[in-house]
């Protein structure tokens, strides 16, 4: 297995979309979190705000499948390519990109954030 250089205990994780090659959102994993998203093939990160791993989709079942994980020729920093079941972006779009600098929204959401996470407090 390639090395790959962890700063912080932390690497950046660009997450695309397999078949479409649209950027879906940016996280980032431990070691741990890498290790994990290999063994399952489900997508795992590190919550930076709640300093803890997580499964992605464990709360919204918008789960991503790793069909490959490719590392970048420094070797610190990684892209998943995932096959994405629901949306990817926690305030309900498809991706986390779903506005340019300037506000403008460019695509509309795929559900609800406030039904699928029962009104928890998110970032916006």
């Amino acid at each position: 297995m390639i090395p790959m250089k962890f700063v912080n205990g932390l690497i950046p994780v660009i997450v695309q979309d397999a078949k479409s090659r649209d950027v879906l959102m940016l996280a980032y994993a431990t070691e741990q979190a890498v290790n994990l998203t290999r063994t399952t093939g489900f997508a795992h990160y590190f919550s930076r705000s709640r300093n803890k791993i997580w499964k992605k989709g464990e709360e919204s079942g918008h789960f991503q499948r790793v069909v490959r994980i490719l590392v970048d020729c420094d070797e610190d920093c990684l892209i998943y390519d995932v096959e994405q079941t629901g949306a990817a972006c926690h305030t309900g779009y498809t991706s986390c990109f779903f506005r340019t600098l300037d506000g403008a929204i460019i695509s509309e959401r795929a559900f609800d954030p406030d039904k699928v996470y029962k009104k928890r407090e998110r970032k916006q």
